[in-house]
């Protein structure tokens, strides 16, 4: 039957042809609709909860009081779901603590294995899985005393699940730099610092006689790594102190795993751009634009060119409630993958907590 045949063969593409090169790519996509309409130019311009990802030094800018922010995308015609959420605490001396989770997951995929037996089909054999990889951080900033200079680090556990069949932990570190003097502001963050490791565990029963009967080979029990890479962004806020405002920005990443359909490519450094611009009125409106993806490309003709992707988004805040939408592709195809994002940011400010719970007494 050609659905199990399928079947075998993705769940062996998937166990067999993992990169170090590619692992936890799950991670670089970006989290928050902000983000995604700024191109994920945000080292030095993440303002809100998500500095947590970002930036966790850029922290600091997050209120003194608690902030979350929630988000929903979807990929491939809402085959994939991508959701983040993240809950910024304030400290005391102006420190900052932040929990966020990850999860890029595929659900509902039809198990087909034990369809056919051998002699007979039997749709009452067939189950469903799951294929997700989730990520939980913790995060922590503070400003360095006297200084226009904060720090701050991330510790992160990674869970990844191919339904029955494999499962894998790792753990990470992120550590960033952020600097703010008048309307400039400057980051630097590197991700995954030690390597971050995955430990993959196979359920080989679950597979092992589908595996020999189609020829594929039964992979073991390993270990991935992903290698560090370095982002540095810049920011500056243009009439800070007019209704209307300009806030351009740009990161530069830089990858230590070898070549990348990258603006620049080398080995072992591979370097890419993100650029943004928001327009905002008031704080309460914001108008965004981005660009990203920027990769090399050969026409048909043979001429070597540089193609990128577009983003846009808007966002609105009214009274302690923000919304942000943005229209992006990070997948890094070409034709038809734009997704649509939606962020939520909700500020738990005195004013809002005292009407949300009672008084005491009352």
């Amino acid at each position: 039957m050609p659905y199990w045949r399928a079947l075998y063969g993705l769940i062996a593409t998937g166990l067999l042809t993992a990169q170090v090169k590619y692992s936890n790519e799950f991670l670089k996509i970006g989290v928050g609709a902000r983000a995604a309409g700024l191109g994920n130019a945000q080292v030095a311009a993440a303002v809100d909860a998500t500095a947590a990802y970002w930036n966790p030094a850029a922290l600091v800018e997050t209120p003194n009081y608690p902030q979350l922010v929630l988000m929903h995308s979807e990929y491939f015609a809402s085959v994939a779901k991508y959701d983040y959420g993240t809950l910024a605490l304030s400290l005391p001396e102006n420190r900052r603590l932040a929990l966020s989770f990850i999860r890029l997951g595929i659900d509902d995929i039809p198990n087909t294995l034990r369809f056919y037996d051998g002699i007979s089909y039997d749709f009452g054999r067939i189950t469903r899985f799951s294929v997700a990889d989730m990520a939980a951080y913790l995060s922590y900033a503070q400003w360095l005393r006297d200084t226009a200079l904060a720090i701050g680090g991330s510790v992160k556990v990674i869970h990844r699940l191919l339904g029955p069949f494999a499962t894998a932990w790792g753990f990470g570190l992120d550590a960033g730099l952020f600097y703010r003097r008048g309307p400039w502001r400057a980051g630097l963050v590197l991700y995954d610092g030690t390597s971050t490791f995955n430990a993959w565990t196979f359920n080989t029963e679950a597979f092992e006689t589908a595996f020999l009967l189609t020829g594929n080979a039964i992979p073991q029990n390993s270990i991935e790594w992903t290698r560090p890479s370095l982002r540095v962004g810049v920011a500056y806020k243009l009439l800070a102190h007019r209704p209307l405002s300009l806030w351009p920005m740009a990161d530069v990443v830089v990858f230590t795993d070898g070549p990348r359909n990258a603006l620049l490519v080398g080995r072992p450094l591979s370097a890419d751009l993100s650029v943004g611009l928001e327009v905002s009125y008031k704080q309460w409106a914001a108008l965004r634009l981005g660009l990203t993806n920027f990769q090399r490309a050969v026409t048909a003709s043979g001429q070597r060119t540089f193609t990128f992707y577009p983003t846009t988004g808007v966002g609105v805040r009214i009274w302690h409630f923000g919304l942000d939408y943005a229209l992006a592709n990070f997948t890094g195809f070409s034709q038809g993958l734009y997704s649509h994002l939606i962020s939520l940011r909700l500020d738990f400010h005195p004013s809002l907590t005292r009407r949300l719970l009672p008084a005491k007494g009352g």
